[in-house]
């Protein structure tokens, strides 16, 4: 008889190396990543998606967009590939929760950030308003625009629905602040058709213990108490009133912060006469502004020590280099129930000493700078109050 060995090759491959094997190709997801996934079916309130984990993914409807959703259809269709935000590691059912509004918010505030560098104007609807201002959405952020931000008569219920230019104040993705200014950007494109040293007409649209704010053509300009007259002013009050119509000289424009300041006291062809005589100063008013900018510029020559020819010089390079020492406007007051109010001192006006003659540059020698003695400044400041502004901040799914 024959004895025939049967020989068993060992695979060499057990159960335990295939779960390994598993595990070696199985993807490990964290909360905050950013993956790709596809849709793999849609429910009345969610969506399940295969982003390539032991068990699919989940996105509820209030995480599909940074906007309100009613339908996921109406971001999501079947068999879709695309980009999630994983929200929250797995449940107890090893499932993840997805979103697609965190990624929307990120790019949102990465957007916006760009737009501020860029000191764009934007426009953008009011949605609603309360007691401190307005609320509008920019690339479907939620930003807010505070009362004194607000350049409009209408009552500020009258502008929902309202389309207005807007300019970024606040960028803070951190504290979840977005805050816009409709009056700068008002200011900003007025500006661009005024100059300092001209002579404009505008009405009293309020007045304050420190000065008077003038509407010229739709934007508000400041003048300071301290611009009204070389005579002392106990008060505004005392001078103006609402709605009365003035004509003021242009003494600073600055862009970057929305204003504009503003003075009669340039214009009195004699000391007191906004008190005591205000035809007289509104009658020689464009004289008294020519020769405003021959001081401001013989004043320049004088600092530069050369000669500068009147028209090699324009309003923008008086704005900036020259008026230093002249005051700027102040923001308005606001309203007790407004939540927001941006406050700075403001200085008193260039001296009398700043008016005095300049000596013409000789051949023979360059004059000294004309030095100005400056008193120092009397500052009156606004009241404060606190802003507390919050971008919608998306819920996280528990």
């Amino acid at each position: 008889m024959v004895n025939t060995k049967t020989t068993v090759k060992e695979i060499g491959f057990t159960h335990e190396d295939f779960a390994a094997l598993l595990d070696k190709y199985d993807y490990h997801f964290s909360p905050g990543d950013v993956v790709a996934g596809t849709v793999f079916s849609i429910e009345p309130r969610g969506a399940l998606i295969d982003i390539g984990a032991k068990t699919a993914a989940y996105i509820p409807i209030q995480e599909m967009s940074i906007n309100r959703v009613e339908n996921p259809e109406e971001v999501l269709q079947s068999n879709e590939t695309r980009e999630f935000f994983i929200l929250t590691d797995e449940n107890e059912d090893g499932q993840l929760t997805l979103s697609i509004r965190r990624i929307e918010y990120m790019r949102a505030w990465e957007r916006v950030r760009q737009l501020q560098a860029e000191d764009a104007t934007v426009r953008s609807q009011v949605f609603a308003t309360n007691r401190g201002g307005a609320l509008v959405r920019i690339e479907g952020l939620r930003g807010f625009i505070p009362g004194s931000h607000i350049s409009t008569r209408k009552p500020k219920e009258e502008l929902v629905a309202e389309e207005l230019p807007l300019k970024f104040l606040e960028v803070d993705e951190d504290r979840n602040r977005l805050v816009l200014s409709h009056r700068r950007a008002l200011v900003e494109r007025k500006m661009n058709r005024l100059e300092v040293g001209e002579v404009v007409i505008g009405t009293v649209r309020g007045i304050k213990p420190y000065g008077a704010f003038i509407d010229i053509g739709g934007v508000s300009g400041l003048l300071h108490i301290s611009e009204i007259s070389h005579d002392h002013i106990d008060t505004p009050h005392s001078v103006f009133n609402v709605n009365d119509e003035v004509k003021v000289m242009i003494i600073d424009l600055d862009a970057e912060r929305g204003r504009i300041s503003l003075s009669t006291k340039q214009l009195e062809p004699e000391p007191g006469a906004m008190v005591k005589n205000r035809e007289l100063v509104y009658e020689k008013a464009e004289e008294m502004a020519a020769k405003f900018r021959e001081k401001m510029l013989a004043q320049k020559q004088a600092k530069a020590g050369i000669a500068i020819p009147v028209d090699a010089i324009d309003s923008d390079e008086l704005s900036d280099e020259i008026l230093e020492d002249v005051p700027s406007a102040m923001e308005e007051d606001l309203p007790e129930e407004t939540t927001a109010v941006v406050t700075e001192a403001t200085p008193e006006a260039t001296p009398e000493a700043a008016t005095e003659a300049v000596t013409e540059a000789t051949p023979e020698a360059t004059p000294e700078p004309v030095t100005e003695a400056t008193p120092e400044p009397v500052t009156e400041a606004t009241p404060e109050a606190t802003l507390e502004v919050s971008a919608e901040i998306p819920p996280t799914v528990e």
